[in-house]
Order: C-alpha cells, then structure tokens, then sequence
C-alpha cells in the first residue's frame, strides 16, 4: 500500500535519494529543498506524486505554513523525514557567532519547529511517523564538531521527550543515526577560519585528518536509505536506529564510558539526599 510522506532537504543527500526510492515504487513525495531546480528531472519523470515547496529551516513563518499547506492539499501524511541540516566545523573558539546562530537555527531549532508544526496535524488523523536524522555524532563527539554535535545531541534529547509526549496519539519516532556516510555531507560543511594555536591540538589533527584524505568513509547512502524506508513500514520502528558499520562499535563504547564513569563516582552520587 502506498504511502505520503513529507521530507525537508531533498536537493542531496539522504533526501534525494529517499525520494528517489520513493517515488520510484509508487509512494507520494512532499520534498522541501532551497533549490527548487534540484528536483525538476523528477517532477518531470513522476508528476503529481511530487509535491514540492522552497523551504528555509531558518525561516520560522515559513516553516508553519508549508506543513499546513502539504497537509491541506495532500491529506494524510504518513511519514516525516526531518532531514535537513547541515555541518559547521571548526573549534568552538574558531567558530563565528553568526555560524554558530546559523546552525543552531538550521539544525535544531529548525528541526523542531518541523516536529511542532507537523503534531496537530499528526495528532487530528490519528498517529504517524517522524523519522528525525541526527547522526552517530547525536552520541559521540569529534573535536572541531562542536557546534554541530550541539545541535545533535540537542535534537536527540528533544526526540526522545517528545516521543513520550505523544505516544498516546499513536505518533512515533525513530532518531536515525547514520555514521561516516559517502553523500555530499563534506561539501555542504561551513569552515571555520582555523587558528594557529589548535594546529598541534586534536581539533586541529581532525582537521588534518579530514581535509587530507586520512577519513576512511565506508557508509554506504544507498543502504541506508532503504533500511529507513523498511523500518519506516515496521509496525514497532525503534527510538534509535544507528547505521554504518563504524557507527556501532563508536556509539556502543562512548556509552560504555559514560556508564563506567558513572559507575566510578557511584557513592559520591548517592550520597548527595538529605538524611531521613
């Protein structure tokens, strides 16, 4: 059975080629891009079955009244794919106040006011899907990722509230982590101007690494965009779906740490209530 579904960031990336697949087995499509030329091959090629609209996840007013107006002229909506975003890297004292406003509003406020627009909606037909795309970096961080693991930890932490909100009105959520993907992610990055003071630091050895060749990048997009699709369709999707073969072993022993380091000061924190 056919399904709609609504998906922000569709020039590129993960939201290209999930409408792709989509559209491509009979699905509907709402796609929100910045670039509205990006999908004129497959609007030519799948017609009504493509809804699209110009959407900037910066843009508060803007983001209200295109879930409204796909809602209203597409009727239930199934499935939301919240998948724009982008990555700012640098050190947090390399960064700019105007990068660092930027991608908060585009990474986690944007993100959020998607989610907010989308529960009434969601709420008045009876349940449905948000799939939000964070990353493994939602879990574990990198140096000179620091704003962008902001906005992801961020995001994940109000996913999993919210998911608890309204899971009385039949509405899930799967936070999707992908790990080191082969996609255009490192072309949408914004780079900060480096400084000579981090050059010999572990921000500055990622930025070696990274603009050097050294980043060895396995994940393969095309899995992951039909292992989306599939647990999309599942009747029990998780809360957490990490994906890549360098993105279990990264999350599983970050946790590791956190619980070990919890373990360690264990007494300390029982030990903080008041006496009876």
């Amino acid at each position: 059975m056919s399904k709609t579904w609504f998906i922000t960031g569709t020039s590129s990336g993960f939201g290209r080629l999930i409408t792709e697949k989509l559209l491509a087995r009979g699905d509907r499509v709402a796609a929100t891009l910045r670039r509205m030329e990006a999908l004129d091959d497959l609007r030519a090629t799948y017609g009504d079955r493509l809804w699209i609209a110009n959407l900037d996840l910066t843009d508060q007013d803007a983001i209200r009244a295109t879930v409204d107006r796909a809602f209203a002229e597409l009727g239930q909506i199934d499935v939301i794919v919240n998948n724009a975003g982008y990555g700012l890297f640098g050190a947090a004292e390399e960064v700019s106040d105007e990068e660092i406003r930027r991608q908060i509003d585009t990474n986690l406020i944007g993100s959020i006011r998607i989610i907010r627009a989308a529960l009434p909606h969601l709420r008045a037909q009876g349940g449905g899907l948000i799939q939000q795309v964070s990353s493994e970096g939602g879990q574990i961080t990198y140096p000179s990722f620091s704003l962008y693991h902001a906005t992801k930890w961020g995001i994940e932490g109000f996913v999993d509230a919210v998911s608890k909100e309204v899971a009385p009105f039949g509405i899930r959520f799967t936070i999707v982590e992908p790990g080191p993907t082969r996609t255009d992610f490192a072309k949408g990055l914004s780079i900060a101007e480096p400084m000579d003071i981090y050059a010999d630091t572990p921000a500055g050895q990622v930025r070696h690494v990274i603009f050097n060749g050294g980043f060895d990048i396995k994940g393969d997009p095309d899995r992951m965009a039909d292992a989306m699709i599939d647990y999309a369709g599942r009747e029990n999707p998780p809360l957490r779906l990490a994906l890549g073969g360098s993105t279990y072993p990264s999350i599983k022993s970050a946790l590791e740490s956190r619980l070990a380091e919890l373990e360690a000061h264990k007494a300390t924190t029982l030990a903080m209530d008041f006496d009876n």
